[in-house]
Formats: structure tokens, sequence, C-alpha cells
């Protein structure tokens, strides 16, 4: 797939916040804390009734934070995120008919893989960045370096997500194979439904000083 602007410009960040939200109020002062944080990238999961409309809230008023769709299962997904103005999607598994239907509405996706079977059907579809997820269950750091091996002269790249914190940053932003994580600690559900925007803005900026130190630059 040839949309790979927007994820040079994802692994430019390190860390993608990945986000589920309930309530629509929240979506602006949640970017403003990302925006504020230094991080100002969201993936918005479909796991919510109110996703399509938050992306869309965000993406009308907040257009210098990079928006994208989570959780992205169905065709139906990729077209409501599309619509509603999401800049890229996000599946935890590898449907061949979503990457398709993606492709065609111009919707950079990155699917999911956690097998080498998954990561060549998606090079099949012509995917170059895909999610491993669930990433520390599934191996790691060590699996990730691993599963890249092979593959490393196809370009193919990898989003870890699920597992990933602080703590393990580094190691994983440290894997070449890896262009950027997805971060479900940034901004948890309990933080936005208790309004904690100060902690969200300082686990921006600390997620932006260990991507700096292990990568010499964020932009």
């Amino acid at each position: 797939m040839s949309h790979e602007p927007v994820f040079a410009e994802l692994a430019r960040y390190g860390v993608v916040p990945v986000i589920a939200i309930e309530s629509v109020e929240a979506a602006l002062p949640l970017a403003d804390a990302l925006l504020e944080g230094g991080l100002p990238v969201a993936e918005i999961t479909f796991r919510t009734a109110a996703a399509a409309e938050v992306i869309a809230l965000l993406a009308r008023h907040r257009p210098g934070l990079l928006v994208g769709a989570g959780t992205v299962l169905s065709e139906e997904n990729v077209k409501a995120a599309k619509a509603a103005g999401a800049r890229f999607a996000v599946a935890p598994g590898l449907n061949p008919a979503v990457v398709q239907c993606a492709a065609e509405a111009g919707l950079p996706f990155a699917p999911g893989v956690c097998t080498a079977s998954e990561i060549e059907q998606a090079l099949g579809l012509g995917c170059r960045i895909v999610k491993f997820f669930p990433a520390e269950l599934s191996g790691g750091v060590e699996m990730v370096k691993a599963m890249a091996g092979p593959y490393s002269h196809t370009g193919i790249r990898f989003m870890p997500t699920g597992g990933v914190n602080t703590g393990n940053l580094e190691t994983y932003l440290a894997v070449k194979a890896v262009a950027v994580v997805g971060g479900t600690w940034i901004a948890k559900p309990e933080d936005l439904a208790g309004g904690r925007w100060q902690t969200i803005r300082d686990r921006c900026q600390e997620a932006v000083k260990i991507v700096q130190r292990v990568r010499g630059t964020t932009s």
C-alpha cells in the first residue's frame, strides 16, 4: 500500500496513543492534552459508540492532531473512519476484505499480525506496516526481532501494541524493524472519565523523552 507518508510521520513520533473514548465531550480536552504533551497523534478505537463522532470532531477542530482509527474490524468501520476524517487505520487482526476496502478507500491501513504466515499474507496484500498484537503476550521484543529477521529485506515494519509501557518502551524502539508502538497507557478510560488531563500530558512528555533518547529526535 503506497500510503507511506502518514506512517513515516507516525514513526517520527515513535508512540501512538491508543484511546478508547466513551464521551464526545472529552475529545477536545484529550486532544489538547496530547498536543500540549508534545505527542500530537491519536488512534481512536472503534471499541466505543462515540468513535466516529470523536474522530470527526478532532479532524475538524484540532487539525494539528494526526488522528487515526483503531479496532477497524469491518468494511463498515473502514468507511466510517474514512468519512470521519481518519488519516490512518489499524486492526488487531488481518482480514483481507478489510485491507482491500481500506486500499480502495485510500485509507492507510496497518493490519494486525502475530505469526510469520500473517506477515506473508500482509505483504501479499501490499501492507508494509503491521500491528504486532498482543505484543507482550506474543513474545515481546524478542519475538519482534525473531519475526522481523526473515522479512527485513521486504521493508516491512512493526507497530507493537499490547503491554507496551514506559518500562519497556525503550527496548521496543531500539529494534530497527519497529516503526512505532501503540500506547494504551497514555490515556486510559479512567483518565478520560476523571478529566485527568495533566496526567495524560505528563505521560506524553515522558514518552517523548524516551523516544528522543533512543532515536535522537521526534521531528
